[in-house]
């Protein structure tokens, strides 16, 4: 599995990444990451899961959108497209200080070590570069 760096710690991956789900085909077993949109969608199914389930969010996408059901949420990954690109840091910020999120926020994409202690200024628990297994 893909490492990741979680407090300063570097630990296993225990999330799935899935681009699309079908709940009438199931979900994959164990932890899975969902797209915004699934997550949107398929509400019932993801909450159903007996495992938990984080939505991953690009930086496009509204983090209001989750307004709804954000103390449900298993986790959030805020994606990172490139280095340059740092709109993830607002998401983060808004998730944590405006809406209130306390779980796992996790950055992923094009990070690097250098920045750790800014993603974590932002409210980021962890964060894993990118992988090309990931969305």
């Amino acid at each position: 599995m893909p490492k990741l760096v979680r407090r300063g710690i570097e630990v296993e991956e225990q999330f799935t990444w899935v681009n699309e789900i079908n709940p009438a085909e199931g979900l994959p077993t164990g932890a899975i990451w969902v797209p915004l949109v699934s997550w949107l969608n398929h509400h019932a199914a993801c909450l159903a899961h007996s495992a938990p389930v984080g939505v991953y969010l690009q930086p496009e996408e509204d983090p209001a959108l989750l307004l709804p059901t954000l103390q449900q949420v298993s986790a959030i990954a805020v994606c990172f497209p490139a280095f340059h690109d740092g709109r993830g840091y607002s998401t983060a910020r808004l998730l944590r200080e405006r809406y209130g999120y306390t779980g796992e926020l996790r950055a992923v994409g094009d990070i690097g070590q250098d920045q750790a202690y800014y993603l974590a200024q932002v409210g980021f628990d962890s964060f894993a570069p990118h992988d090309e297994t990931r969305v």
